[in-house]
């Protein structure tokens, strides 16, 4: 069965004025990752902004990238819900459509028990045959335990898992729980700042939006570990680190928002209106941005050598 591995886009979504999905700029934005090397699309994604959509607009947004990916990469959409009903008809839409898997993080909004948590995903896994992707993302839902990842590795169509914990310590002790139950799923990072070494330790890529915006680099990353050139892949993670920071300074997601557009994509209005003063910030941080990832990915594509980390 299918297992992601590898660097994977957790696609942002870019809107067009009058606030739907901008359909002919993610097919251009599709293209771009593609041609840039990576290996996997997660379409309707958190930093894609799947809250702000409806039901029709995520299941479109996941027909227009499998329809532009056209085999090429791996598709996973996100199907995530705060009801295991609608999770299981994006999940049957996704194996419709030929998506290689789908990702599934817990309900939100609403504090629920780790055996309610666990039963959402039970119930959503015993409705379809796709591979699923279980997604750790503290920051807005309710966090994954250990013994629950467990429990569920042992379902045939569980397949891997995206930690967007960011903690190294959780990414390990979730690996070796698996390991100990002798179960092998494949373990992504959802932070870009630890592909490296969670590739080190045992994990099999990322699902991460700076792979979307500097996918050079990130494929970069992956493959210089590939081929065992470990102080090629330190070195170009800690290039990407500046630009994340400049990313984070505004409000998720706005920053990698302005970062796809100093590349050239139209990412269209904010969903969530912001004020004068957030859109002065949104400018300078924006053009911050730019000054930082320009030099970057010029001294990326120059010469053998590539990036080297200079103290910031």
């Amino acid at each position: 069965m299918f297992k992601p591995e590898g660097v994977y886009v957790a696609m942002l979504t870019s809107f067009s004025e009058d606030g739907s999905i901008n359909e002919e700029e993610m097919r251009r934005i599709v293209d771009f990752l593609i041609e840039s090397g990576i290996h996997g699309l997660f379409p309707v994604s958190t930093v894609g902004e799947y809250i702000h959509m409806n039901e029709e607009e995520k299941v479109r947004l996941m027909e227009v990238v499998v329809d532009q990916s056209d085999g090429r990469v791996h598709v996973t959409p996100g199907v995530g819900s705060t009801r295991p009903d609608e999770a299981i008809r994006l999940a049957r839409k996704a194996e419709e459509l030929g998506c290689d898997g789908v990702v599934v993080a817990p309900p939100y909004f609403y504090p629920l028990s780790q055996e309610m948590i666990e039963k959402y995903f039970e119930t959503i896994s015993d409705a379809v045959n796709i591979p699923i992707i279980l997604y750790n993302i503290p920051l807005f839902t309710q966090p994954l335990g250990y013994d629950l990842v467990e429990r569920l590795s042992q379902r045939k169509n569980i397949v891997a898992m995206k930690d967007s914990s960011g903690s190294m310590v959780e990414f390990l002790h979730f690996m070796d729980k698996i390991r100990l139950v002798g179960e092998d799923i494949s373990f992504l990072t959802g932070r870009e700042e630890t592909l490296f070494p969670c590739l080190m330790m045992g994990g099999r890529g990322c699902m991460t939006a700076t792979s979307g915006i500097l996918p050079e680099i990130m494929v970069g990353i992956y493959d210089a570990w590939k081929n065992g050139n470990y102080d090629r892949a330190r070195d170009l993670q800690f290039s990407v680190l500046l630009a994340i920071r400049a990313m984070f300074a505004l409000p998720f997601p706005l920053g990698f928002k302005a970062a796809l557009e100093t590349r050239g994509f139209r990412m269209g209005p904010p969903k969530q209106p912001l004020p004068d003063s957030e859109m002065s910030k949104f400018r300078t941080v924006k053009s911050r941005i730019k000054k930082i990832m320009n030099p970057l990915l010029k001294e990326f594509k120059e010469g053998p050598g590539g990036v080297h980390h200079k103290r910031r």
